[in-house]
């Protein structure tokens, strides 16, 4: 992979269809190795142009359905998706989902990640889907353990709650992928619980997703390279590695 490019980085491809993907990936280049194909492209080829981009591009590719569902149902889906040599799934971190979409798996490469609570809620969304009261951040750092215990490969946290996590004794050697992150002057967009790349790894996150901010650049190449040389700047350090 080109010495341009950054695993660190996911780019998601929230774009209509796989022509508007393929169209990005080609501005992009070699300066991206990693994409997120989520549920807004599965009715536009998603999962055919996750199997393009893997198997004749030689990407990266993390399949965002965060499945929630009975167990049989989860574990019956990830095996189907099992067998397209993917490399990221998500699910939704209940301990039983986690541990269903695990069996699906089968012993494959496909890590599995669990979602806590999504970026995009505050304490209002929450109290409207009669969520347990408590701080966001204690939630999610409790959702996340126990969907670790579960087995899971890993978590989807905000950057916010990314240093509590990496802090857990069940986070040793997980993955934390963190969505909701912003360049330093790049809009908010519906997200609540935000940081820049260089925070969101200094924190603890071993991934970030970035998506509007790249594909919405005027030159999106340019976008992504600066990102990534923003984790690998010292500010990306973290403190206590």
């Amino acid at each position: 992979m080109s010495q341009l490019s950054d695993d660190r980085l996911i780019v998601a491809l929230d774009v209509p269809n796989v022509i508007a993907g393929l169209d990005l990936v080609g501005q992009l280049g070699d300066a991206v190795s990693f994409y997120k194909i989520g549920l807004g492209m599965l009715t536009g080829g998603g999962l055919a142009l996750a199997n393009e981009l893997k198997q004749e591009h030689g990407k990266k590719i993390f399949l965002d359905m965060k499945f929630f569902d009975i167990g049989a149902t989860v574990e019956a889906a990830v095996r189907g998706i099992a067998q397209f040599d993917l490399d990221f799934l998500t699910v939704h971190g209940d301990p039983y989902v986690v541990k269903a979409a695990k069996e699906g798996a089968g012993g494959k490469d496909l890590k599995i990640l669990a979602v806590t609570i999504l970026t995009s809620l505050d304490r209002d969304d929450l109290d409207g889907a009669l969520i347990k009261p408590g701080d966001i951040a204690d939630l999610v750092t409790e959702r996340a353990a126990r969907a670790l215990e579960a087995g899971a490969d890993g978590v989807i946290a905000s950057p916010n709650e990314a240093a509590m996590i990496r802090a857990l004794p069940q986070a040793e050697g997980k993955l934390i992928v963190t969505p909701g992150v912003r360049p330093a002057g790049a809009a908010l967009g519906d997200q609540k619980r935000t940081a820049t790349p260089a925070i969101a790894v200094r924190d603890g996150a071993d991934h970030i997703v970035v998506g509007r901010p790249i594909h919405t650049a005027e030159n999106p190449r340019q976008a992504a390279l600066d990102i990534v040389a923003e984790l690998r700047s010292p500010q990306a350090n973290r403190a206590n590695v």
